[in-house]
């Protein structure tokens, strides 16, 4: 049974993202067909085409034009991947424009905007929107700004500069062994074409300025719902007016710098195609080494039955079993389990050790 609380709290936490009723998923790879990050989008076309997400989606909510979409001008579609075990977020990007611009060492650019939450929390995450107004704005930037949640300008595309400027105080973030990126693409500044950018990124609960000595990754487990956007800045050329457009999928401009305009993103487990008709997967934790409390885990799918053989010559039927040891020593432990489809089973030599 889920605890009252956290539930409230994470329904909450929902509640505050933009676009209600609105979820948008988020593929997973398996462990054996991970993305590499080459600029090609071979290794994506296991991803169903309900995990693109298109121009369709994106609302242009800067210039005050309405609904102005065309795919000769600008035609975008992202997909979204993950990792079960990895906490990163794989994404390829392809796009059309019919005027490439990025001629400028600088933030005009046609950019990728991506801001993730990883962990639900809302609320700003740049300096100039920090709730404590009085406090001095190098106090709020170095102590705030992209902590909790964290903003991405992906230059579109980065010739002889950094693939990404990260609007934050931690720009270790954008480099191995967080983030990688790569690009495809054939035309020069000013013409038209296509651009294939693959790039996984590592999303923080905590990313702090000193470095990542103390930061706290963000935990990505099935079905986990994470704050998510992004917007396309597109540029026609140098003057003001050449400024086409803030298209943004949360179809609210604030997306760029508070967490709550973000929207929902599941995690999605393995395809049905993907997965075993039953697969025995379990983990363990000590709850107390003095006693030998162990806390047993099933993590498998497509069982109804479970019988687990403790390595001490006890044994119980129960899913999530807690068993004391009597005696220290080295453990072989083995899960076994029935559903309708068959029987599987899951052995773990040695990794539970107590003393």
């Amino acid at each position: 049974m889920k605890c009252p609380i956290l539930f409230l709290a994470a329904a909450a936490a929902l509640a505050a993202l933009e676009r209600p009723g609105v979820e948008f998923k988020i593929y997973q790879f398996p462990a054996d067909r991970i993305p590499r990050v080459d600029g090609k989008a071979d290794d994506w076309a296991m991803v169903p085409a309900s995990y693109r997400i298109g121009m369709d989606q994106l609302k242009e909510t800067v210039k005050g034009r309405g609904d102005r979409r065309d795919p000769k001008d600008l035609d975008v579609t992202v997909r979204v991947g993950w990792v079960k075990g990895m906490n990163r977020l794989y994404f390829l990007y392809e796009a059309y424009d019919d005027f490439w611009d990025f001629e400028q060492a600088n933030r005009h650019n046609d950019i990728f905007e991506l801001v993730v939450d990883g962990d639900l929390s809302g609320g700003p995450l740049i300096a100039n929107l920090h709730p404590n107004k009085a406090l001095p704005p190098g106090d709020a930037y170095f102590s705030f700004h992209g902590v909790h949640a964290q903003n991405y300008h992906i230059f579109t595309p980065a010739p002889d500069r950094d693939w990404v400027f990260v609007w934050g105080c931690q720009p270790w973030i954008k480099e191995l062994p967080w983030a990688n990126a790569a690009y495809d693409y054939d035309f020069k500044h000013g013409e038209s074409g296509k651009l294939t950018l693959e790039f996984w990124i590592t999303p923080f609960d905590y990313a702090p300025y000193e470095g990542p000595a103390r930061a706290v990754e963000s935990k990505l487990a099935e079905h986990k719902i994470i704050g998510m956007s992004w917007s396309v800045l597109d540029y026609d050329g140098p003057r003001e007016e050449d400024y086409k457009g803030f298209w943004n999928l949360s179809h609210k401009t604030t997306m760029y710098g508070d967490a709550s305009d973000l929207v929902a993103f599941r995690l999605m487990p393995l395809e049905p195609a993907l997965r075993k008709p039953v697969e025995a997967r379990w983990s363990f934790q000590v709850l107390d080494m003095d006693r030998r409390v162990v806390a047993f885990q099933d993590e498998s799918s497509g069982a109804s039955s479970w019988r687990w053989d403790f390595g001490d010559g006890r044994s119980s039927s129960e899913r999530h079993p807690i068993h004391r040891y009597d005696k220290g020593g080295e453990f072989v432990v083995r899960l076994f389990v029935d559903g309708p489809a068959g029987k599987a089973q899951w052995t773990k030599v040695r990794d539970l050790v107590l003393k």
